[in-house]
């Protein structure tokens, strides 16, 4: 399928280059303990940080789709910054809970907003056909934002032996997209059958579309999978930090300069492979049938595989099998976009993308918390293998509901 790529096509895929250029990702929960936090302490952050975003989804959805996505977005992009420069100077878990609250409250502004906004525009410009697609080539600029943000910040880290400053130098690409969301057109602010609405008639809206049994098995399907993706993707560090120090090249580097380089490129090339899954994103939905349950399934077992290759020392196993979270996460995630929006009226797709966020969130903050303390009790590799069963013989037991393909 061509996609058209006028100007505001590349805005969308600036803004998410610039979205991801989050230098410290790479080396997050390195650097958190490095401040001595346990895995439990860093479990309740994460969790934390998804309740503060779960209690906040569904009122900042109404206000995106009330007051105006473009101010949603702004106050989003200002929480981002007020809470990277907290990371930059924190010094003690109590400051790393304040920046991790706002974190969340940032999340929340943001989530389902600007997805929204390419709908909205898809729709405006009657491309709708294309949204599978279309998300999956804007979202893979995303993922060359992740790649590029992640050899950046190796390089920082191999040139100057300072994790902190890679939290102040995130605040320039957030700025830039301040200015970014501002300069898009003034009809992306509200759907385009939405002029004036009340939060009381956006919430009585929102229940009306939650109500339907098709909306709700996307909004799982979706919200399972990203919320397991959330809870365990920095724990790849320690197995990139375990197979970079195994790796026979670099020896006259000293350790944290030889950690830090290889970790960058490790990152740099998987972000690499997700940019690429989500441009395949229109093609897997017309090739696989019943994609979303499928690519759940493949997801859990990577997980479990990746949990027990690392348990038994094969580093480079684990990291493979660990990255095909990674994988298949890029390829859902425009393929589950495109079916809400195929259920769910544009006028209100912020506020369900919201809900499904503040489904995410409260699955998210549960297996932060349990993820962190089965590490804490047996380990990374044996906590990746026990959560992968549990969620398998879970999402076994949930009868399965075929989704209806209208992208085929």
């Amino acid at each position: 399928m061509t996609i058209v790529k006028d100007k505001q096509y590349y805005k969308f895929c600036f803004y998410g280059f610039l979205k991801n250029l989050r230098f410290f990702e790479a080396f997050f929960i390195l650097y958190l303990k490095q401040n001595g936090l346990s895995y439990t302490e860093i479990g309740s952050l994460y969790a934390l940080r998804e309740i503060v975003t779960n209690l906040s989804e569904v009122p900042t959805g109404i206000f995106a789709d009330t007051f105006g996505r473009k101010k949603a977005l702004v106050l989003s992009f200002v929480a981002y910054i007020f809470s990277f420069v907290l990371f930059y100077t924190a010094n003690s878990y109590h400051w790393f809970l304040t920046a991790f609250l706002l974190y969340g409250l940032a999340d929340a502004f943001r989530s389902g907003t600007h997805k929204a906004m390419i709908m909205d525009y898809l729709k405006l410009k009657t491309w709708s056909r294309q949204k599978i697609a279309y998300y999956g080539y804007t979202r893979s600029c995303s993922q060359r934002g992740s790649a590029l943000s992640a050899l950046i910040a190796g390089l920082i880290i191999f040139l100057t032996n300072n994790y902190r400053l890679i939290f102040l130098l995130s605040v320039l690409p957030y700025v830039l997209n301040l200015f970014l969301i501002w300069s898009y057109p003034n009809q992306l602010d509200r759907s385009v059958r939405q002029k004036h609405t009340s939060i009381k008639t956006g919430l009585r809206n929102l229940i009306k579309a939650l109500k339907s049994p098709t909306v709700w098995r996307i909004v799982h399907s979706a919200a399972v999978f990203t919320a397991y993706q959330k809870a365990v993707k920095d724990y790849i560090q320690p197995v990139m930090k375990q197979l970079a120090m195994a790796l026979p090249v670099l020896l006259t580097l000293n350790k944290t300069d030889k950690i830090g380089l290889l970790i960058g490129v490790m990152y740099f090339v998987l972000y690499i492979l997700t940019s690429k899954a989500s441009r395949l994103s229109g093609i897997l939905v017309k090739k696989i049938n019943d994609a979303p349950y499928t690519t759940l399934i493949f997801g859990f077992v990577a997980g479990t595989l990746g949990g027990l290759f690392y348990d038994r020392r094969l580093w480079g196993l684990s990291l493979l099998f660990f990255a095909l979270i990674y994988i298949i996460e890029s390829l859902r995630k425009p393929v589950l976009t495109g079916y809400l929006s195929d259920n769910v009226p544009n006028e209100i797709l912020a506020s369900v993308l919201s809900a499904q966020s503040l489904y995410r969130t409260l699955l998210t903050s549960i297996l932060a918390i349990m993820f962190g303390f089965l590490t804490d009790q047996l380990g990374l590799g044996m906590a990746l293998v026990w959560t992968g069963i549990i969620l398998l013989v879970l999402t076994f037991l949930i009868k399965k509901h075929p989704f209806s393909n209208s992208h085929k």
